[in-house]
């Protein structure tokens, strides 16, 4: 554990019981913490390109959004829709937000921050227009700081969920919450301590609610958590692609936040679709259940599947000695037109 008293998760039984892995990451929270890493210069090698890149793509409308969601701290509660399953279902429920809940989130915001609240917030309990021009500046750089990386997001969220799962069935419970984020998140039965960004300390009681786990992209440092959340707690974790390296090395990062080709690298025969057919319709198969459902053998099911994998159409996790496959959009993509 790294210096400083660590946040500490209790569980009982019962919390043990209602832990859940998130189909993905919420799109909200991810623009979230992808608004933060905007706002600061930590981890270049991960972030560098992307934050150039965005930067030059971002309006300077984004800078009111940046005042709610500071670099590090509390997000103003109205904006924090993390369990909606699109950006727009997120961003349709902040325009729907009662003034008076507005007003009164503000109020929560502006006494738990240690800084002045800006000057233009003291309108937005008052003044509908100014909370709908709030929702279209996030629309915006959801557009420009997320979207164009949605592809790689969706495919590391699908072999970083193979790869859980896989853990949790094989290894147990705390197989899977010991390695979440080795680094800032430790498992010491019945209790989950996190070392939190803002040095956040203290003591949660999850008293039978349960943790839902969320994977993310651009939360690859530290972890999030909220404890309020309805229907259940949430913890974020950074996405892994292997289980002797259960979170993104900061090169792969800088990869996945960029830009992909347009074009594909390999041209596809028959069995290589088989192949590609196959593992879209049995995500995380082994390369020897892979073989055994395309009706090949394992050295020609690995072949092919090297060569989706180097085409950019399917991704390959590790779990100990096993290689798990999964598609990628682009693999899918290139199935529905197809078909």
């Amino acid at each position: 554990m790294l210096g400083g008293m660590p946040l500490r998760v209790h569980f009982t039984a019962e919390d043990l019981t209602r832990i859940r892995l998130a189909n993905g990451p919420g799109p909200m929270l991810e623009l979230d913490i992808a608004l933060r890493l905007l706002q600061e210069g930590s981890h270049p090698t991960r972030f560098g390109a992307w934050r150039r890149e965005s930067l030059r793509r971002l309006s300077p409308r984004v800078r009111r959004l940046c005042d709610l969601i500071p670099p590090t701290g509390w997000t103003v509660e109205f904006l924090s829709h993390t369990h909606a399953d699109s950006i727009d279902e997120a961003l349709d429920r902040v325009r729907a937000t009662p003034a008076a809940q507005i007003r009164k989130n503000m109020e929560t915001w502006a006494g738990r921050i240690q800084r002045p609240v800006p000057a233009w917030t003291r309108s937005l309990g008052s003044d509908p227009q100014l909370l709908l021009e709030l929702a279209d500046a996030a629309a915006h750089a959801h557009k420009h700081v997320i979207d164009p990386y949605q592809q790689q997001i969706e495919a590391l969220n699908g072999a970083d969920q193979a790869l859980r799962t896989r853990q949790a069935a094989h290894d147990g419970l705390g197989a899977l919450l010991s390695g979440l984020n080795p680094r800032f998140i430790h498992w010491k039965p019945p209790v989950l301590e996190l070392t939190m960004a803002s040095g956040l300390a203290g003591d949660i009681h999850l008293a039978g609610r349960g943790l839902l786990l969320v994977p993310s992209v651009f939360g690859a440092v530290y972890p999030a958590l909220e404890e309020t959340a309805e229907p259940q707690p949430w913890l974020t974790y950074p996405v892994g692609l292997r289980d002797t390296n259960l979170f993104l090395p900061p090169i792969d990062t800088a990869r996945t936040l960029s830009t992909i080709p347009d074009s594909l690298t390999a041209l596809l025969g028959h069995t290589r679709a088989v192949v590609l057919w196959t593992i879209a319709h049995h995500p995380g198969c082994t390369t020897t259940e892979l073989a055994r459902r395309a009706g090949i053998s394992p050295a020609s099911a690995s072949q092919h599947a090297t060569v989706l994998r180097t085409a950019g159409l399917t991704h390959t996790t590790r779990h100990r000695n096993t290689a798990l496959h999964t598609v990628t959009p682009a693999g899918s993509n290139l199935l529905d037109t197809a078909a």
